[in-house]
This record gives structure tokens, C-alpha cells and sequence, in this order.
């Protein structure tokens, strides 16, 4: 008898521990006891670590642009998952892991990085999770895609291009000023830099060849850690190559920063193109009267609606965004939105599956977003993905140059504040 009141009480004991095992191992929006519908949302990106201040615009935007529609989509309440990338691939990987196995996120958005996306590719495959509009912009990212494109249909779209459909727009400026008269450089020599990583060797490398297809030489290539704050022997180094320009680009404010203001230190007598410099608001304060003369290829607050933005943000946050992370990020969470809510119009459910489905309309181009405060039209096409229509009338950034805290489009023309500025120390 004893061995049977055992037996019955260890079967209710598996049975209950089977049906708790079931219920949290589902996939979809999730209903709360008090009937609530509720959607997760995993938002990847630097929460800390050296480009956290990147993190802390990202989070602000998207707060923004949630806020806006009262953090619903029909009747579900959104949650977030904030995933931090800590500025690893590894812990990223790991991170990311977590939140679709333990957190039980029903979609993923967003990074920043380009070797964190690369490395989240795989994790967004092995789980079929759709992850939508991500910045890591690497051509490696496309390279991955293409090698399979079924496996990686999960990595929906690049909401950064490929750094040579930008860059070339560097080697334009430089090449229109001095055919028009402005600059006479002593040589055609060009440095390269960067960041170790994924980012910054394919950004530099990028600007690189397309330097040397228009004539010019490139006389080093010099990569260094994130994080780096100490630049004077790199610096000495480049002075003494005497190269009439120096380009390239790094992802955490303090290296770039430290890079610009020692630059003016040790008399660096190159033009110097900087990607990236204004990703964050207070890059003037960070730099002063250093960046003055530098060239980005940076997105500007140039509509009231991105001027407007840039104000609520100042007032809401005590802090200033930047165009291309805060004002991007406004933007790609809206049309973060739109997908949201498309995926609800036509499927009727928020569920993982189902923005599986909605991601061939946004693969293809079916579904863009036109209502953008610093693009026109953010848009794929087959023959595009994962990298966004780059022209004019979609997704461009122009040339810009800094003088005093502000910065000057100087190309494209059509879009020209002034002329390029050439300071007496570069002039023969």
C-alpha cells in the first residue's frame, strides 16, 4: 500500500512537472494570468562597456518612438529585453543566447556593432529567430548572407550600408576641391586607420582601394585595440610619412577623441577624415577646437521634424543626441513599429513564426518606411539586401566639414552648406 500511495504521488509529481516544462517552453507572445497580451522584444546593443554612451542614445530613441503609440501594438504590451553586446562577440553571443532561451524573446532589434552582428547570425539561425534592422554594417555581414541565404533569412536587414557604398563619397569630396581649385595637396599619399575589428578594417580598406582607383597612394594601414587612448607614437608615425591625408574610423568616443585632440598636439599636417567622430551628441566637447577642419560623413538634423526630435531629446534626456545613433535609431525604431504592426494587421498575432513571415515583405521591399526624420525612404530590394537602397532619395550621408562645434555639408553639392575649408597648415 505504501509503495502505491508512492508510486500515485510520484506520477502527480511528473505530470505537474511536465505540464510547468511545456508551459514555459512556449514561443509567442505571452499572456500574462491577468489576460494582458504581451510581446518581447530583445534589443541588442552596448549597455556598457566603451561605446556604452551609444547605448544610452539607443535606449532613449527607442523609448521615444514606443512611448509615442503608448508602448501597444493593437493589444499587446510591448516589453523590452535589453541584451548587452558589452562590445564583445562572445558575450554578445552569450547574451543574446540568454534572452531567447531564458527571456523568451519573440523578436530580436537592433546592434551596433559589426562583429557583434556577425557573430549573433548564427544564433539568430540555430533559433529561427526574425532579428530586424541592425547596424553592424561589415561587408562580412553580406558575405555571410549570400553564402546562405535560407539559413540566414532570420538577419533582417542592415540599417547601416556596407561601408564602400559611403565611403566613396570621401574620396568625391577631396577629389571635386582640389579640381576646383580649392586645395593643392603636396601628394597624392593617403594613411589609413581604424579600429581592430571588423568595422574599422573594412571601413579602412574600403576607403583604401577606392583612394587608389582614383590615383592616389596609400602609404600605411595602422589598426588599433577599442578602447585605445594613447595615439602619440601613431601619430608621430604618420607625421613623419607626411601623407596629405589621413582617413579612417573607430566606434567608442574616448579613442576617437583622444586621436583628434593629439593629433593637433604633435602639429599633424594632413587633411583628416574621421568617421564616425559625430556619432554622439557632445563630440565637440570632447574634442574642442581640435575638430575644427575635420571632415565625417555624418547624417544632420536638416528637417523640423530631426530638428524637433533633437530638441525633445536635449529637454527629455539632459543630454545631446547624435544624428547618426539617437536620430538613426528614432527612425529604425519607428519602422520597427510599422513591422510590428503589419505583422498584426496580416497574421493576427504577434508571434515569432509570424515575423518570420512579415520579413519577406521587408526583405523585398513590399514594406519601407517613408516617414523618417533623417532618411527619405529606408528600403531592400533583392538585389540590394541586406544593405539598404543607398541614393539620394533613400539612404545617403553627406560630407560634412567642422568648423566652431558645427558641421558644414560640403558634399554633395546639391545639398553643399559651403565650400571646403582648407587650413594655412595644409596650404603650399
Amino acid at each position: 500500500m505504501k509503495q502505491s500511495k508512492l508510486l500515485c504521488l510520484c506520477l502527480v509529481v511528473l505530470i505537474l512537472a511536465m505540464s510547468l516544462s511545456f508551459t514555459g517552453c512556449g514561443r509567442g507572445a505571452s499572456k500574462p494570468d491577468d489576460g494582458r497580451k504581451i510581446v518581447k522584444i530583445g534589443v541588442q546593443g552596448p549597455f556598457t562597456g566603451p561605446a556604452s554612451r551609444v547605448g544610452d542614445e539607443f535606449k532613449a530613441a527607442i523609448q521615444m518612438a514606443f512611448d509615442e503609440i503608448g508602448n501597444k501594438i493593437g493589444d499587446y504590451e510591448v516589453q523590452f529585453v535589453w541584451i548587452d553586446c558589452e562590445s564583445d562577440a562572445e558575450k554578445a553571443a552569450r547574451a543574446y543566447e540568454q534572452a531567447i532561451v531564458r527571456d523568451k524573446i519573440d523578436v530580436g532589434f537592433n546592434t551596433w556593432h559589426s562583429w557583434v552582428s556577425v557573430a549573433l547570425m548564427d544564433i539568430a539561425a540555430k533559433y529561427k529567430m526574425p532579428h530586424f534592422l541592425s547596424f553592424g554594417a561589415t561587408e562580412i555581414v553580406n558575405q555571410k548572407y549570400k553564402s546562405d541565404p535560407e539559413k540566414y533569412k532570420y538577419w533582417v536587414g542592415k540599417t547601416w550600408p556596407t561601408p564602400s557604398l559611403l565611403s566613396i563619397a570621401y574620396v568625391e569630396a577631396v577629389n571635386e576641391a582640389i579640381e576646383a581649385g580649392l586645395w593643392n595637396p603636396p601628394n597624392r599619399n593617403v594613411a589609413v586607420y581604424g579600429v581592430d575589428n571588423d568595422w574599422g578594417r573594412d571601413f579602412g580598406n574600403s576607403v583604401a582601394r577606392q583612394f587608389e582607383d582614383a590615383g592616389w597612394t596609400v602609404v600605411t594601414r595602422e589598426w588599433v585595440a577599442l578602447g585605445e587612448t594613447e595615439f602619440y607614437p601613431l601619430l608621430n608615425k604618420l607625421q613623419q610619412l607626411g601623407a596629405s591625408v589621413v582617413v579612417g574610423s573607430m566606434s567608442d568616443p574616448p579613442s576617437v577623441s583622444s586621436f583628434i585632440k593629439q593629433s593637433r598636439e604633435v602639429g599633424l599636417k594632413s587633411l583628416i577624415i574621421s568617421d564616425g567622430l559625430g556619432w554622439v551628441g557632445e563630440w565637440y566637447e570632447l574634442t574642442g577646437d581640435a575638430s575644427n577642419y575635420v571632415l565625417d560623413q555624418i547624417p544632420q538634423w536638416t528637417t523640423p521634424a530631426a530638428r524637433k526630435f533633437k530638441d525633445d531629446f536635449a529637454a527629455k534626456f539632459g543630454f545631446e543626441p547624435g544624428a547618426s545613433t539617437a536620430g538613426l535609431m528614432y527612425d529604425s525604431a519607428r519602422f520597427m513599429i510599422k513591422i510590428m504592426q503589419e505583422t498584426l494587421k496580416e497574421h493576427g498575432a504577434l508571434t515569432q513564426e509570424n515575423f518570420a513571415k512579415i520579413a519577406e515583405k521587408v526583405r523585398t521591399g513590399q514594406l519601407t518606411f517613408k516617414d523618417g526624420i533623417i532618411m527619405k525612404e529606408y528600403k531592400y530590394t533583392n538585389d540590394t539586401f541586406p544593405d539598404p537602397v543607398v541614393g539620394e532619395e533613400y539612404y545617403i550621408f553627406p560630407v560634412i566639414q567642422y568648423m566652431n562645434g558645427q558641421g558644414r555639408i560640403i558634399w554633395p553639392s546639391s545639398w553643399k552648406d559651403e565650400d571646403i575649408v582648407i587650413p594655412d597648415f595644409l596650404k603650399q
